[in-house]
């Protein structure tokens, strides 16, 4: 028995069936791709964030010098193991700048496991004896570090027991300010208040400094002054300086 639908029929029912399919996967094809982008997305975050593929197995230390690598380490306390991803960036910073050390820190990760950590260490400017003890003073005025004796070149800051931590800072902006050439003549410096520092000379002559303010300026009326005899002089109001006391030697 023939078919009772006619070839042109069939071949306009197929094209029709076509088109509806087509119709349909030109929606579906959004939800697959949506679907295995969702798909790799939570493949990618669970990768990242729980497993063992990327976990921190090293930390790296740089611009350490006097302060040893391993102590940055162990100051940092980054949990070997944990997701790099999952580290506490801020707090492993915050750790290594509590040593008294590092004037400042930066942690990074380094993928794919390791954790950068890159420290700038404190600088000694000079040394003061706090409580009995030699420590080092930044040019910002913190105490630092210990020494035994102090280092050849740095100039010592002589306190009183009641300076303030304050006083000390503004002593040491002092120092830090000093070009070399004056700098190789200091010998110590006398802090009372912050605006009472007086620089006392390898030969003997003392200045009369002030507080910090205008130091660049006062340490050029200072050069030019010190071509003039005397044993005392002051630079405390640099555009008033004064010269007292016989030469020296």
């Amino acid at each position: 028995m023939s078919d009772p639908v006619d070839p042109r029929t069939r071949r306009t029912r197929r094209r029709f069936v076509r088109r509806r399919w087509a119709r349909r996967w030109s929606t579906l094809r959004y939800v697959v791709v949506g679907l295995v982008l969702l798909a790799l997305g939570a493949a990618a975050v669970w990768t990242v964030w729980f497993s063992a593929l990327l976990d921190v197995e090293d930390v790296e230390v740089t611009g350490v010098g006097p302060l040893a690598a391993d102590q940055v380490r162990a100051a940092a306390q980054v949990p070997d193991g944990e997701p790099l991803a999952r580290v506490d960036l801020a707090a492993v910073r915050a750790r290594v700048e509590s040593l008294s050390q590092v004037a400042s820190a930066d942690v990074t990760r380094s993928w794919p496991d390791a954790v950068t950590i890159s420290v700038e260490e404190r600088v000694a400017v000079a040394v003061v004896e706090l409580g009995g003890t030699l420590r080092g003073l930044d040019a910002e005025g913190v105490a630092f570090r210990t020494y035994t004796a102090a280092p050849q070149g740095l100039p010592r800051v002589e306190s009183q027991v009641d300076t303030t931590a304050e006083a000390l800072r503004e002593a040491a902006q002092v120092v830090a300010a000093l070009p070399e050439d004056l700098a190789g003549r200091l010998d110590h410096v006398e802090v009372e208040t912050v605006d009472r520092i007086v620089l006392a000379l390898r030969d003997g002559r003392t200045v009369a400094w002030g507080s910090a303010d205008e130091s660049a300026r006062k340490a050029e009326v200072l050069t030019v002054l010190l071509s003039q005899p005397g044993t005392a002089y002051d630079v405390s109001v640099p555009g008033r300086p004064t010269v007292s006391g016989p030469a020296v030697g």
